[in-house]
């Protein structure tokens, strides 16, 4: 009798999964599967053929230098109890971006964008693709950046 009660519940509880599944929302709209991410390569390429670049570091890290005709908008700020995410971001980009433009989305290392460009798509934006290995993987590939003239020494 016990098995007859154990096979009711496994059957029923499958059937709700199944139920979950189907009839949920999609889950994969909010995460990060739903965001293509290209190499640094690809990403030169695309920003080549007219791209935009979004760069979502500090306005620090940006000004230490950046990728020629880069739009900063920071996705985290540094603050003294940590990161926080910019709560104007996608209301940000919106001002500078329409939801139909080609952007390729870059961070230091690819994390932070990765989190930005899920926003974006999430917010309407159809064609965002976050730059995996971030502004570190441009340097390491020996790719052309911009960076601020160095100040003369006052002695």
């Amino acid at each position: 009798m016990a098995s007859y009660w154990v096979m009711k519940w496994f059957w029923s509880s499958n059937v709700i999964a199944l139920l979950l599944l189907f009839l949920w929302p999609p889950l994969s709209t909010s995460r990060s599967e739903a965001v293509e991410t290209v190499d640094v390569h690809a990403a030169k390429h695309l920003m080549c053929s007219g791209h935009r670049y979004l760069d979502v570091r500090t306005v620090d890290e940006f000004n230490k230098g950046h990728l020629e005709n880069a739009i900063n908008i920071p996705y985290m700020f540094f603050t003294p109890l940590g990161r926080e995410k910019n709560p104007k971001f996608v209301e940000q980009v919106s001002l500078v971006c329409h939801k139909d433009d080609h952007i390729v989305v870059g961070c230091q290392s690819g994390m932070r964008s990765l989190q930005a460009t899920v926003d974006l798509v999430n917010a309407g934006f159809k064609h965002a693709k976050n730059m995996g290995g971030g502004y570190a993987a441009w340097l390491e590939n020996g790719f052309v950046v911009k960076k601020r003239e160095e100040e003369p020494l006052h002695v």
